[in-house]
Order: C-alpha cells, then sequence, then structure tokens
C-alpha cells in the first residue's frame, strides 16, 4: 500500500497520466462532505470541464467495475429519450474506461453532465405522478438495455450473506462499535432479510441497472410547455446498482414524502407508506405495473439499506462521525420503527 497523497494532487497526476491536452486551469471541490469520496469539477483550458471522483476506501476492482457497467449503461441510453442522463466515464484509447490506481487512492473522470432546472423540496401530488411516470419509463428502458450489460460481482444476497458472517464474528461489537445486544438485533434483522429472500423467490427476479441514492440535489429535470417536466441528467453514482427495480425506491420514497426532501440526513422507513408516496406508485404502475409481491418487498428494500449501506458499509460511504450515529440509530430507532410499520397501505396500491 503506498502512502496516501492529498486527493486534489493525485486527480491533478491522473489527468496528466490520462494524456488529454487540455491543460487543468482551475479545480472546485464539489464533494458533498457526507462520503468519503470527494468530487472535483476541473476548468480546463479550453473552456470545458470534466468532473474527477477520487476514492481510497473500501474496492478499487468494485469500483472499476461499478464505473465500467455504470458507462455502458449511459451508452446504452444514447438515442433514448434519456440520452442526456448520464455522463459517461472518460476513456482510454482502447476503449476501456479510465482510471488512476496507485494502491492507495483510485480516481476516475467523467464528462459533466449538463443540468436544468431543480424540483422543489416540497412536491406537490401532481409532480409526484409526474416523477412516478418518469421513473417508471426509465425503468423500461434500463429493462431494455439490462441484457447488454453483464452482472456484478456483489448481489443484494452476497451482501446480506457478507454481513451475517461479520456480525456472527467474536469481534463483532469491537468492529461495528455496538454491544453485544445490538448486534444481535442486527443479526435478526439480516437472517430475516435472507429468509424473505427465499421466500418471494428473489433470484428469478429481472435485475436492471439503478442509481438508488434519488434525492433532490443529484438530479434535474427539463420543463415541458404542458406544465410536466421529464427526468434531464443525474450526477453521483456512488450507489449503482444492477438489482431489482424495487431497490431504487426508498429513497424516491423521501422525495415523495410530505416533508419533501431534507438535508438533515436521518433514515426512516414511514415514507414507504405515506399517501403522497402511495400516489408515486400508483403512477409509475400505470406505465409499469406493479406485482403485489414486489409492493410488499419494499419494506425488505428500507431494511436492506440499513443493513448494507448503514451498518456493513457505512465507513465506506459516511464521514466517520456519521457513521458512528447511522450505525447506533439504526439499532435504536431505524429497525425497530420498521418492525412496528403498518405496510398494509402498499398492498392496497396494486
Amino acid at each position: 500500500m503506498t502512502t496516501l497523497r492529498p486527493h486534489r494532487d493525485v486527480v491533478e497526476t491522473a489527468w496528466v497520466d490520462h494524456g488529454d491536452p487540455r491543460a487543468i486551469v482551475g479545480v472546485e471541490e464539489v464533494s458533498a462532505h457526507v462520503s468519503t469520496n470527494r468530487v472535483f469539477r476541473l476548468r480546463l483550458d479550453d473552456g470545458s470541464s470534466v468532473v474527477a471522483k477520487a476514492s481510497s476506501y473500501g474496492s478499487y476492482f468494485l469500483f472499476y467495475e461499478d464505473h465500467d457497467r455504470l458507462n455502458r449503461c449511459a451508452t446504452l441510453l444514447r438515442g433514448t429519450r434519456f440520452d442526456s442522463l448520464l455522463a459517461e466515464v472518460r476513456r482510454r484509447p482502447d476503449g476501456r474506461i479510465y482510471t488512476w490506481y496507485d494502491q492507495g487512492m483510485w480516481v476516475v473522470f467523467y464528462d459533466d453532465a449538463p443540468r436544468r432546472d431543480s424540483l422543489p423540496r416540497i412536491l406537490t401530488v401532481d409532480q409526484i405522478r409526474n416523477l412516478g411516470r418518469e421513473m417508471a419509463a426509465l425503468h423500461l428502458e434500463c429493462t431494455d438495455i439490462a441484457p447488454r450489460i453483464p452482472v456484478g460481482s456483489k448481489t443484494v444476497k452476497s451482501d446480506a450473506i457478507h454481513l451475517l458472517d461479520l456480525l456472527e464474528s467474536p469481534f463483532a461489537p469491537r468492529n461495528f462499535d455496538l454491544p453485544p445486544e445490538a448486534i444481535g438485533v442486527l443479526w435478526r434483522h439480516t437472517h430475516h432479510f435472507l429468509t424473505r429472500l427465499i421466500e418471494v423467490g428473489y433470484d428469478d427476479w429481472p435485475r436492471i441497472p439503478l442509481l438508488i441514492d434519488w434525492n433532490l440535489g443529484n438530479f434535474s429535470v427539463e420543463h415541458l410547455p404542458d406544465g410536466m417536466f421529464r427526468l434531464f441528467s443525474r450526477w453521483d453514482y456512488d450507489w449503482f446498482r444492477i438489482e431489482p427495480r424495487m431497490l431504487d425506491f426508498y429513497f424516491l420514497s423521501r422525495v415523495s414524502s410530505r416533508t419533501g426532501d431534507r438535508t438533515r440526513f436521518t433514515y426512516g422507513p414511514h415514507t414507504l407508506v405515506e399517501p403522497t408516496f402511495l400516489e408515486f406508485l400508483r403512477a409509475y404502475g400505470e406505465v409499469f405495473p406493479l406485482s403485489v409481491d414486489e409492493l410488499m418487498f419494499l419494506p425488505e428494500v428500507y431494511r436492506f439499506f440499513i443493513l448494507n449501506y448503514v451498518v456493513r458499509e457505512g465507513a465506506r460511504f459516511f464521514r466517520a462521525d456519521l457513521c458512528t450515529q447511522f450505525r447506533h440509530d439504526s439499532v435504536r430507532t431505524y429497525l425497530p420503527a420498521l418492525d412496528a410499520l403498518d405496510t398494509s397501505p402498499l398492498r392496497g396500491v396494486a
């Protein structure tokens, strides 16, 4: 392992190694300062810009795989109504994506995604229904291109099995900085999740490319003359996956909630059964019908988000202080709230 250098220095070194003749004339950090990734906008001497993502936590090999699949998705969406949605990853002369990797840090470059209008923090019911139809149309396009994108090394099932193994270790309380009784709660929820995968026949569900972390700060829309809007562009691809479409829905429930998109980071399951999100699901289903099994799996999507992204990989995605807070909140608040959630409204959507 090499000694870590400052992220900005590594980004500038990587740009030179990339071989693009344009020179960097300005660097602007645009990181959200919530995750461990650092993101920079590079101003180039021809007046254009590119975006660089630098990371040093997790696996370079999974990082490369995710961006390869993401770039294939962006390329395959060209010529569809979602032509501008995803920025392409910069490539090497041989056509493969370019990444910088020195065993201590890794960097990838994107074209700078064009941006149009932002939606308001709290959406009207008409806007929520509009968003539901747009997401259904996007999922239909992703269903069409999915057979041409290789599956990933990680799956929801493999992640949950890995977490179960970690929780069964005698060192789990130390590794997760949680007391033994909290580890027991997490084990119970992880075991329940894996059992549900078997019960619903999850292995047979179609898989499509997904972006998962939808919030009003990472996508833009194009407003139309009739007052409606279309999804225009999306940035921030940290939680890209190739999984069944339901994994996109927890964050969309937050965007559709009566409190709207919030800057205060907290994760509760109540948004899954709010009337506004049920309207989202009905509008979605008018374009791309949802089965009862899929709708009733939505609480498991939330359970997986908490167990995997907050507990298992929290240190990879969140700053250390947020990781500690969220792990404790998972046991004290998030998962108990899921146990108490009345999910019957979801059944009424189908």
